[in-house]
């Protein structure tokens, strides 16, 4: 027994001091091979938190041994995602060590869990003190990049006098770190940027390509940062240019050779450099005009180094105030770029002479074949781009020519690309076709290839431009008739929305003689038309009853159907018959249509004959021009009813749900107006002796047919005018601003001025002022010449309570990038006592990376006495 006991006694010693032991922790590489054999997050999570509680036992038994190891699985630990604060402090005693191994681990530790704002920070700046003055370059290259990359403003001043001291060494190897950190430096604390000057112009003259490299990111850095130092180093270019000079002209040095190349990562650093201190600056950039032209005429471009250089050389030479040959042959390189096999250079080229079209667009027209090449690409972001430049591109002289290619493109076009390229091509004929048929019919063609995948403004502005040009109605709605035959037009519901406008609108001039050339002017054979009051209805009822048409777009078939009851006196009671079912519609706002358009058979004739009259023509030159575009609010906007301003509701364009148009204001800037009356930009308001008013009814939604025929005082439209369109003409708006402020007597001016009233990051407004004395027209131009779309654009404006100010509907709100076209807007200023005009403006738009909103003053109008009036 007892020696059972004995034995017993034994073994409890051994465990016990066997649990005394400091365990050996398992090795990183185990660690990761654990976690990839993890099937589950749940699997992988238990992994994670078993090692964390044996790193923890480790860390508290302060065991050194196997700090290191525990520090290194710790952070691999923190880039998988979780939390691993609690070995900051272990960082810091493994920095605090003597052995390199350690450091190396502890500084690395330091820059992914310390931040400025933990307290922990602050206990690290005498560790990093003490090795940036160690003898060992490998030490102080580790606290260097440590300090550049988690230093705080205060570690900045305490440290900056050793960083600049090492910016003096002769160790290449710590010039340039030193030099990369003092780039961080002065990034926090730019007032530490005087003590690097002096030493940052010896590093352009190092003979180590490295640390010239550096030195100049921290003259670029300094440059960017502020104008005096950039006219200081605006001095070096010469010496700049003859150190680039040797570069280029060196004989082959294995150590620095690239493909052929002396050095391309420092030629470029050159490249960005030269294109800062020449920027703005004529004499800097004919200093260095010279060696540019050389680069671009002696580099090889076969291979990937030598197009860098070119690239960064073409962006030198169209950023700089350089000669007009020196960019013609930037654009030559980067024409040459887009014959390249490689799908990224093409896609740099095509970006690139995007940017450059608005500085040289003759020598980018050189190469218009090459970019409508790129409109083949099977590489879909290469095809964006060359869709983009190839609308840059358009002007009077090949608008014919580029509309057919873009027609082409869009014939095969991904569906993404349908919706741009319509709208864009709207543009571009707007401004560049050669006559207004030849509009039509590219339009037409566009709405037709690009199928239902069309913005519905682009509805609205075709719709338009068929309104306001009598001359060519006839045609439009033959062609257009010609398109709802199509079995397919369940496809095609812009189209056939628009062809809906048309035939209500101008269905009776179907009936007269005359052949169509559907497929446009340049169609060889034209069809003779032979068209019946029946098949016109007939095709109406077809896109009404059609299973596969959009709410919408039967909205626009029963307005249709209802104004041919004024124009085919002989389908009467057939319209009746189409109407009697779709009394009791699922679709409420196609409901509310049918049972209020049955109850005008009811009432004598002369109300339904002055209600669906046809439309007045809209002038050109008017506030229509800019509200017709928005296919929203507005005094001229056809929508898919012309009676719906009249019956005080608006249908949306996509589920027909009717929304009252209540006005919007913003409350927010009239904190900052004081006594200026303010408008937002998307509700048309009249000012009247500093008392704002809707210019529309805003209680006026769902207001009922029959109280309007009645006369009903309560109602929102004016008695004077139960039987006027919503689509009213920019005319007749125009005038009853004038009534409402009093004015009658306006004397137009013919000619107008413009000038910008604001400018900022990319952003432009020009003003076009016409007009009297008495009623200033402004024409409000926003351009955008930035490389990314601006969203969500907003204009608001501002007046003094002695002027009067009536702001319409943007033409969109949104801004295409690199200037390609402006959003319009249309402003109107009463002005009865010809005081100075000053406006207050607030715009508000959106990037992919910010919301913007800016604040201006403009004061620099024509006065009453100029020779504008």
């Amino acid at each position: 027994m007892e020696t059972l006991q004995n034995i017993r006694t034994q073994i409890q010693d051994v465990m016990q001091n066997a649990i005394k032991l400091p365990m050996t922790p398992i090795r990183l590489r185990d660690l990761i091979r654990q976690v990839r054999a993890a099937r589950t997050a749940a699997d992988e999570r238990a992994v994670v938190n078993k090692e964390c509680a044996d790193i923890r036992a480790n860390f508290r038994e302060e065991d050194v041994t196997w700090r290191c190891r525990n520090v290194a699985k710790l952070l691999y630990i923190h880039m998988l995602g979780y939390p691993a604060h609690f070995g900051q402090l272990e960082c810091l005693k493994l920095v605090a060590s003597h052995r390199f191994t350690d450091k190396r681990i502890g500084y690395l530790g330091a820059m992914l869990l310390l931040d400025e704002q933990t307290e922990v920070h602050l206990l690290i700046t005498n560790c990093i003190k003490n090795d940036l003055n160690n003898t060992n370059q490998y030490i102080a290259g580790l606290a260097l990049c440590a300090l550049g990359e988690i230093c705080s403003a205060e570690m900045c001043r305490d440290l900056v006098g050793e960083i600049e001291k090492l910016l003096k060494s002769s160790n290449s190897y710590l010039r340039k770190k030193a030099a990369l950190c003092a780039v961080r430096m002065i990034q926090k604390v730019p007032s530490l940027m005087d003590q690097f000057m002096p030493v940052t112009r010896s590093l352009l003259a190092e003979k180590n390509h490295a640390v010239q490299i550096t030195g100049m990111v921290l003259m670029r850095q300094m440059c960017e940062m502020n104008t005096e130092t950039l006219g200081s180093f605006r001095k070096l270019v010469p010496n700049i240019v003859r150190t680039f000079r040797a570069l280029i002209m060196a004989g082959y040095n294995p150590d620095h050779d690239v493909s052929g190349i002396s050095d391309p990562f420092l030629q470029v650093k050159m490249l960005d450099l030269l294109t800062v201190l020449g920027r703005n600056d004529a004499e800097a950039s004919d200093m260095m005009n010279d060696i540019l032209a050389q680069v671009a005429t002696n580099t090889d471009g076969s291979k990937n180094v030598g197009g860098a250089v070119l690239y960064e050389t073409v962006l030198a030479i169209m950023d700089i105030k350089s000669e007009s040959g020196l960019r013609v042959l930037a654009v030559n390189i980067l024409g040459r770029f887009l014959m390249n096999q490689d799908r990224n250079i093409r896609y740099v080229a095509l970006n690139t002479l995007l940017k450059t079209v608005q500085i040289d667009n003759m020598a980018v027209q050189r190469h218009r074949s090459t970019v409508l090449e790129c409109l083949k690409d099977p590489d879909v972001s290469i095809r964006k781009r060359a869709m983009e430049l190839s609308f840059a591109l358009v002007n009077a002289t090949n608008v014919k020519a580029m509309a057919k290619e873009l027609l082409a493109f869009l014939e095969t076009a991904d569906n993404e690309f349908k919706a741009p390229c319509s709208s864009n091509l709207f543009i571009t004929c707007e401004r560049y076709a050669p006559n207004r048929r030849w509009q039509i019919d590219t339009m037409i063609k566009a709405l037709n290839l690009s199928g239902n995948y069309v913005s519905d403004h682009v509805v609205a502005n075709i719709i338009q431009l068929i309104g306001e040009y009598a001359e060519e109605q006839a045609y439009a709605v033959r062609e257009l008739f010609q398109c709802v035959q199509d079995p397919n037009f369940d496809t095609k519901q812009p189209l056939v929305q628009v062809a809906c406008w048309s035939l209500g609108e101008f269905g009776d001039l179907l009936l007269s003689a005359g052949p169509s050339s559907f497929g446009g002017e340049d169609h060889q054979q034209q069809q003779p038309m032979n068209i019946s009051e029946h098949s016109v209805v007939d095709a109406l009822e077809n896109i009404i009853k059609n299973k596969h048409s959009w709410v919408s777009t039967r909205e626009y078939a029963l307005n249709a159907v209802m104004k041919l009851s004024t124009r085919f006196t002989e389908m009467t009671s057939r319209i009746e018959q189409i109407l009697a079912p779709l009394t009791a519609n699922v679709s409420i706002e196609i409901q509310q249509r049918a049972v209020e358009y049955s109850s005008l058979f009811e009432r004598p004739q002369q109300f339904r004959y002055g209600i669906l009259e046809r439309m007045p023509i809209v002038k050109r030159g008017t506030a229509a021009d800019s509200t017709f575009m928005n296919g929203e609010e507005g005094l001229t906007v056809p929508h898919a009813d012309d009676t719906d301003d009249l019956l005080g509701y608006h249908g949306d364009k996509r589920d027909g749900t009717s929304k009252p148009r209540a006005p919007k204001h913003s409350d927010s800037l009239l904190g900052i107006l004081d006594d200026m009356s303010i408008l937002a930009s998307d509700t048309p308001v009249i000012h009247e002796n500093g008392h704002a008013h809707q210019g529309s009814s805003a209680g006026g939604g769902m207001t009922d047919l029959l109280d309007l025929l009645d006369m009903n005082p309560a109602s929102s439209v004016p008695k004077a005018r139960p039987a006027a369109p919503a689509n009213t003409s920019a005319t007749s708006a125009m005038a009853d601003f004038d009534f409402l402020n009093g004015n009658t007597s306006n004397t137009p001016v013919s000619a107008g001025t413009t000038f910008t009233a604001f400018e900022k990051n990319g952003l432009r407004i020009d003003f076009t002022v016409n007009g009297s004395p008495e009623s200033l027209d402004v024409t409000i131009n926003a351009w955008n010449f930035s490389p990314e779309e601006m969203s969500d654009f907003v204009f608001q404006a501002a007046v003094p309570k002695v002027l009067q100010l009536q702001l319409f509907p943007p033409s969109s709100s949104t801004i295409p990038a690199h200037g390609l076209s402006p959003v319009v807007q249309q402003m109107k200023i009463a002005n009865p006592s010809h005081t100075p005009v000053k406006l207050r403006l607030r715009i508000f738009y959106k990037t992919s990376l910010q919301t913007v909103q800016e604040q201006a003053e403009v004061s620099n109008f024509p006065s009453p006495t100029s020779k504008l009036f």
